[in-house]
């Protein structure tokens, strides 16, 4: 698998994007869905990463700077042939090694509560994430579970 800074002109990409909204809207109702779209996600405060193997786009994952000590996941995302793969694994750890590089003390995420969430909050806690309140101008609401990790 390589990993490398995505600059979102690939179609490819620009498709797994458009996939990924789609099941984002599928899973949260309106006024609860955060992920970003191609625009959001080119703001020069977001890094974005996709994941390749043999011209396979695999996956993607996005590290936003909030602040000169803490940072966002943004844009996590597995193809769904690749699940189970170890392909979430790879690119958060490589965001949480880019935040350390960069200063960050904490970085923060915002996913889904519905079941359709599970394995990305289990992924999440076992990269050391844990629970904790709205953050960066989120706030409070049922459909979202709200993580971060000191570094």
């Amino acid at each position: 698998m390589e990993l490398r800074v995505d600059d979102l002109t690939s179609s490819k990409v620009q498709q797994f994007l458009r996939d990924h909204l789609e099941d984002m809207v599928q899973h949260s109702p309106p006024g609860s869905m955060h992920a970003l779209n191609l625009d959001g996600l080119l703001k020069p405060e977001i890094t974005f990463w996709s994941v390749w193997d043999d011209g396979q786009l695999l996956g993607c994952g996005a590290l936003k700077e909030l602040g000169p000590e803490h940072g966002e996941v943004k844009s996590m995302r597995t193809a769904p042939e690749h699940r189970g793969k170890g392909v979430a694994t790879m690119m958060l750890n490589h965001i949480v090694e880019e935040a350390k590089k960069r200063g960050y003390k904490r970085l923060s995420l915002e996913t889904g509560s519905v079941n359709a969430f599970a394995p990305a909050r289990r992924l999440y806690a076992e990269l050391g994430f844990t629970e904790c309140g709205p953050f960066a101008g989120y706030v409070e609401d049922p459909n979202s579970v709200f993580m971060t990790k000191d570094l």
